[in-house]
């Protein structure tokens, strides 16, 4: 089991991975890296505002939320903070639906929430526009 990460920022992710490196190309808001258990598989995970978030801080990278493979054989769930793993609990099959739907759900309220405002500004500037032509004729 890997106890400890580093970051490395890449422009592009290697083809061969070291071990307790997280790689993080920023361009396309990826991480990848090994799998913490230590099977060697590649874990690849999108990043931003309702995906994971990663930041480099106490020693070590930190990866928000919990990264849980469980389409993966070894079924691993854990945190990575400060550079460390910290193991986390299996979850079951109803657990596992139960937090995509919550993930769902919280993706399309941050979008929705995203639409009303820029419709919010689209109508602003409307309006503002509006008012600038009235008073040019």
């Amino acid at each position: 089991m890997i106890d400890s990460f580093r970051l490395e920022r890449v422009k592009y992710v290697p083809k061969e991975l070291q071990p307790r490196v997280l790689y993080v190309a920023d361009e396309f808001d990826i991480a990848v890296h090994l799998c913490a258990c230590g099977c060697g598989t590649k874990v690849t995970t999108p990043l931003g505002p309702t995906e994971w978030r990663v930041s480099d801080a106490n020693g070590g990278p930190t990866v928000v939320p919990s990264i849980g493979n469980w389409q993966l054989p070894c079924r691993s769930h854990y945190v990575i903070t400060g550079g460390k793993v910290l193991w986390a609990g299996q979850w079951s099959e109803e657990r596992i639906k139960a937090g995509r739907n919550a993930e769902q759900h919280r993706r399309e309220a941050y979008y929705a929430a995203r639409a009303h405002d820029r419709k919010w500004w689209v109508r602003l500037g409307k309006w503002l526009r509006g008012l600038f032509r009235g008073g040019r004729n």
